[in-house]
């Protein structure tokens, strides 16, 4: 597990507009030809990399993959395992997107006080850290309590 790093927080202004941007973009290349409901997802780094994602479904229904979890998985593949921060934008209107479950437990196995930007395709965003959004949460630590 990565090292907790201090408490996230605002991002400058240019990375969350880098980040709105590019989870944006992201989402135009989502493989969605069953729900018809396309997800892109921007990660950003300590360092500032970005990496993006797009959700991919499969006729296989449990076989397909979110947005989020396609860009951590890049992300991890580049060897980057500490994230400032995630941004996930949608075609919702009236709702701001929320992860999932399992993407939630997956972002809460790099740190619980990382940025979750969820967006809305007018621009506008809420921003919660991991650990609100997946409270009393189950992470690699607590497999070092199993004796």
């Amino acid at each position: 597990m990565a090292q907790e790093r201090p408490a996230c927080g605002a991002l400058e202004p240019e990375h969350v507009q880098q980040l709105l941007i590019s989870c944006q973009e992201a989402k135009k290349s989502a493989y969605c030809p069953y729900s018809r409901f396309p997800v892109g997802a921007a990660l950003l780094t300590w360092d500032g990399s970005i990496f993006s994602g797009c959700n991919v479904e499969n006729a296989c229904y449990p076989l397909g993959i979110c947005a989020e979890r396609t860009a951590i998985q890049k992300a991890i593949s580049e060897g980057y395992k500490e994230f400032k921060a995630i941004a996930i934008a949608s075609d919702l209107q009236d709702d701001f997107i929320s992860p999932c479950g399992a993407c939630r437990q997956v972002m809460r196995e790099f740190g619980t006080n990382w940025a979750v930007y969820m967006t809305k395709p007018d621009g506008s965003y809420v921003v919660r850290t991991v650990q609100e959004l997946l409270p009393v949460s189950f992470g690699p630590e607590d497999l070092q309590k199993i004796q």
